[in-house]
């Protein structure tokens, strides 16, 4: 994780790493066997071998669950400016890779898009921590720098191609080359 993104939560004790590892895996197993509006933190704990009380120390909310979840997939993404291509290029791989994350898990997809738009506020503190990192992927992966305009827009785009494949109008493997064309827009075209 880059050092201009701040850490979503206290540093655990590799015991609580584990015990969020588990849950974490619980909630993506819950959300492959039954809809996202019936999984319970309960669920997911009798899933993940500990205490209600246990999973309760660490997630607020199933929201707060499915929200770690994607938090969990980004931090583990390549870094992008490893990418091969232009910085162009790797700014369009980088939102493309984040934009794929769950495109192959319906379910979890569906459930992602909830729970990012929740407003409970260890979600809002997640999902800030998301969005500071997708801009810190996009200036990582453009060294020759994007002004905040541009990336503003290129976060506006972002989240509203998100948004649409969360609600089925777009194929999440649609979003990368959709991305492209939106990327290559923005950072090739002069300002006024």
């Amino acid at each position: 994780m880059s050092s201009s993104v701040a850490a979503p939560r206290r540093t655990l004790t590799e015991r609580q790493a584990d015990t969020v590892a588990r849950l974490v895996e619980a909630t993506v197993l819950e959300l492959r066997s039954r809809p996202a509006e019936r999984v319970t933190v309960r669920q997911v704990a009798a899933r993940a071998g500990v205490s209600p009380a246990t999973a309760y120390t660490y997630f607020a909310s199933r929201d707060h669950l499915v929200a770690e979840v994607f938090w969990q997939r980004l931090r583990v993404l390549p870094p992008p400016e490893d990418a091969p291509g232009s910085p162009v290029e790797r700014v369009a791989a980088a939102l493309g890779a984040i934009a794929t994350l769950v495109a192959d898990e319906p379910e979890l997809a569906a459930a992602c898009t909830a729970a990012l738009l929740a407003d409970d506020a260890e979600v809002v503190r997640l999902r800030d921590a998301i969005g500071l990192e997708v801009a810190d992927r996009i200036r990582r992966a453009h060294p020759g720098g994007v002004d905040d305009a541009r990336l503003g827009v290129l976060a506006l785009v972002f989240s509203g191609a998100m948004l649409q494949a969360g609600m089925g109008h777009l194929d999440y493997r649609e979003l990368p080359d959709r991305l492209a064309v939106a990327t290559h827009l923005v950072l090739t075209r002069e300002t006024s």
